[in-house]
């Protein structure tokens, strides 16, 4: 330890305590500084959850909420006081992770990020946009990130859910499919052009800034369908260069 002079602050090699000098008395006292990785108490990360409520202005948190402006991770805080839930009720908080999700709302929700991604979604996609949905809904619905993935691609592989290219025809009683395709569709659309744009190749896996559309190539103003060979996948740029052409 090194001393410059009595007033001067003093400070160890290991940065645990420190010398501060009392405005009364030109001698230095001792204190301790907990490190930067020493384990947070009950106190701390309940502290942090309040400020995060506070910030968010509501009485109400989310895990993915937490993410986004917490100090800790949201398991750590999971594990000391056995579920996120009951974090909230110790920090005198409502749950708002108490969504009774269904199966095509979850599975939208990983459409999405993979859309937006344009490659497979991990567990930590979910804690940021677009995600709307935290990692608890799919833990207690499937168990595990892991299987929400694999069930969600045997939902969007189901080849009974196909259009029939027969279905939309002129006739007077006729049922057309609608403008938006479904979410199976969708992704049957992305993963057949490989989550890239059908002009210039554009990827958000390449190119984070790439936004990825699903779009008619005969325009549906102009009957064209909803179906599979109608459908293709356009980066944002190129389909407003198509929207500008067919003006």
């Amino acid at each position: 330890m090194e001393k410059k002079n009595d007033n001067v602050l003093e400070h160890s090699q290991n940065h645990e305590t420190k010398t501060t000098v009392r405005s009364d008395s030109p001698k230095a006292y001792f204190e301790y500084v907990n490190p930067k990785n020493s384990p947070k108490s009950d106190e701390d990360l309940l502290s942090d959850i309040t400020r995060v409520s506070k910030v968010a202005g509501s009485n109400t948190l989310t895990q993915k909420m937490y993410s986004i402006n917490g100090s800790y991770d949201v398991s750590t805080i999971a594990r000391r006081f056995g579920s996120w839930n009951k974090a909230l009720e110790k920090a005198g908080l409502k749950s708002g992770n108490i969504n009774n999700y269904t199966d095509e709302e979850l599975f939208e929700n990983i459409l999405n990020i993979w859309q937006y991604k344009g490659k497979q979604p991990v567990r930590k996609d979910l804690a940021f946009p677009p995600s709307k949905i935290s990692q608890s809904p799919y833990n207690r619905r499937f168990h595990s990130w892991i299987t929400a993935i694999k069930e969600f691609v045997n939902y969007a592989n189901d080849k009974n859910i196909e259009v029939d290219k027969n279905d939309c025809v002129n006739g007077a009683n006729m049922k057309c499919p609608g403008r938006d395709p479904s979410l199976r569709l969708r992704y049957q659309v992305l993963k057949r052009d490989n989550f890239s744009c059908c002009q210039c190749g554009a990827s958000p896996a390449k190119d984070p800034s790439v936004s990825l559309h699903i779009d008619h190539i005969i325009p549906w103003s102009k009957g064209g369908r909803t179906t599979l060979d109608n459908l293709q996948t356009l980066c944002s740029k190129c389909n407003l260069g198509k929207s500008n052409q067919a003006d």
